[in-house]
C-alpha cells in the first residue's frame, strides 16, 4: 500500500469578546483569545472557571451570548456544530462498542463517502501505533489504547481544529504521563491546531506550546509554560500553576532595581523590579518551594538574600528525590520548602525552630490577591 499522509496545516482560532451568560451568572466574560495555526494550546483552570463552556462554544455545542468565533479568519459563530471543521476528543472515548477499531476510525470517512477511506483509516491507526489491533473491538483494548483510537478517529478527518476535553482524565498516572508524550508527538507529526482543556497543570505544562490560566470566566495569564511557572503575575496563577509560598505585604520603598515589601512580623522582603507585576501599594512576594533553603536556627540577612526566621517545623515528608518541609510562621502562615535529598539525613527535624531563605532574584512580585471562586460541583 502506498504511504498515505495525514498531515494538514493547522488553522488559527480567534475569539473576540466572547461572553456566555446562564440564568443568574456569567460563565465566560468578554474573552479575547488567539490560538496560532499549528499550535498546541492548553486552557487550564479549576472546575467552574469557564474553560469547558469556552470549548463547547468553539465546538458549536453552546451559543455565545455575545462575541465572535473566527476559524481561519472565517466567522463560524452561527455555524451549526456538524458543519464546523472541528473535531473533539472526549475523556469518555465515545467509541462504538460493536464496531472494530478499524471501523470506528473509518466511520466518519465512510459517511462522507471519502474514496480512500481504508487507506486513511489505516494510516491514522499506524500514526497512533495501533494498526496491529485494527480487527479488535474497543472492549479488548486498554484505556490508553482506546484513547489513542479516539484520537485517530478525530485526526483522520483532518479538522482545522482539534479540541481535547480532559482526554486523559480517566487514565492512571503512569499511563497518563505516557500519553502526554504521545499526544505531543502526534500533534507535531500531523501539524494540526490542538486546543486542550484541562484542570491538570502538569498535563498542560508537559504538552502545550502556550498555556492560558482561566479564572472566573476570564484569562488571568497566558504564555509559554516555562515563563508562566517562573514568573506568574497573580496570586491565583502562582498557586494554581505549581506550588508557591506567597507573602502579602505593602511596598515600603523602591529603586531602579529592587522593591522592598514590608510583611507582618517586622520583616522586609526584596523582589527585583523586573520580576514584579506591581511596584507600589499592596504587593505579594512569591517564591517556589524548590528555590528556598531551610536552616536550623537563625540566619543573618544579606543584601542578595531574603530571610524569614522563627518558624517551627510541623511536618517532614520524604518523597524520594526530595524532602518536603512544612513550617509554621505564625501570622505569615505555613511555608513549604522542597530540599533535594543530597545527604543521608534531613537538614532539620520535626519541631525544630528554623529559618528559610532564598535569593532575591528567585522571587516574584504579584499584583493582586484575588482568589478563585470554584464550584467543585460543576464543570462549566
Amino acid at each position: 500500500m502506498a504511504e498515505v499522509s495525514l498531515s494538514s496545516s493547522g488553522t488559527e482560532l480567534t475569539l473576540q469578546g466572547i461572553r456566555k451568560e446562564f440564568p443568574g451568572f456569567v460563565a465566560v466574560d468578554n474573552l479575547d483569545l488567539t490560538i496560532r495555526a499549528g499550535e498546541f494550546f492548553a486552557l487550564l483552570g479549576p472546575s467552574g472557571c469557564g474553560k469547558t463552556t469556552t470549548l463547547r462554544m468553539i465546538a458549536g455545542l453552546e451559543d455565545p451570548s455575545a462575541g465572535k468565533i473566527l476559524l481561519g479568519g472565517v466567522d463560524i459563530t452561527d455555524t451549526k456544530a456538524y458543519k464546523r471543521p472541528v473535531n473533539t476528543v472526549f475523556q469518555s472515548y465515545a467509541l462504538f462498542p460493536h464496531l472494530t477499531i478499524f471501523e470506528n476510525v473509518a466511520f466518519g470517512l465512510r459517511r462522507r463517502k471519502v474514496s480512500n477511506a481504508k487507506e486513511l483509516a489505516l494510516a491514522a491507526l499506524d500514526l497512533v501505533q495501533l494498526a496491529h489491533v485494527a480487527d479488535r473491538r474497543p472492549a479488548q483494548l486498554s484505556g490508553g489504547q482506546q484513547q489513542r483510537v479516539a484520537l485517530a478517529r478525530a485526526i483522520v478527518n483532518r479538522p482545522a481544529l482539534l479540541l481535547l476535553d480532559e482526554p486523559l482524565g480517566a487514565l492512571d498516572l503512569k499511563l497518563r504521563r505516557e500519553m502526554q508524550v504521545e499526544l505531543k508527538k502526534i500533534q507535531a507529526d500531523v501539524g494540526l491546531t490542538f486546543l486542550h482543556v484541562t484542570h491538570d497543570q502538569e498535563e498542560a505544562m508537559t504538552m502545550a506550546d502556550t498555556v492560558a490560566v482561566m479564572n472566573n470566566g476570564h484569562i488571568e495569564q497566558m504564555g509559554a509554560p516555562e515563563s508562566m511557572y517562573d514568573l506568574p503575575e497573580t496570586a491565583f496563577v502562582a498557586d494554581f500553576l505549581g506550588q508557591s509560598n506567597v507573602f502579602r505585604g505593602m511596598a515600603s520603598s523602591a529603586n531602579a532595581s529592587t522593591i522592598e515589601v514590608a510583611i507582618p512580623g517586622g520583616t522586609t522582603l526584596r523582589v527585583p523590579v523586573a520580576r514584579a507585576s506591581a511596584h507600589s501599594g499592596d504587593v505579594s512576594v512569591g517564591v517556589r518551594p524548590e528555590k528556598m533553603s531551610i536552616h536550623a536556627g537563625a540566619v543573618a540577612p544579606q543584601t542578595d538574600t531574603n530571610v524569614i526566621s522563627g518558624g517551627r517545623v510541623t511536618d517532614v515528608s520524604f518523597t524520594g528525590v526530595s524532602s518536603q518541609y512544612s513550617i509554621d510562621f505564625g501570622p505569615l502562615g505555613n511555608v513549604v520548602v522542597f530540599e533535594q535529598n543530597l545527604k543521608a539525613l534531613p537538614t532539620v527535624d520535626l519541631g525544630d525552630v528554623v529559618s528559610v531563605s532564598w535569593k532575591v532574584e528567585r522571587g516574584f512580585g504579584l499584583r493582586d490577591h484575588r482568589a478563585a471562586v470554584i464550584d467543585e460541583a460543576s464543570e462549566l
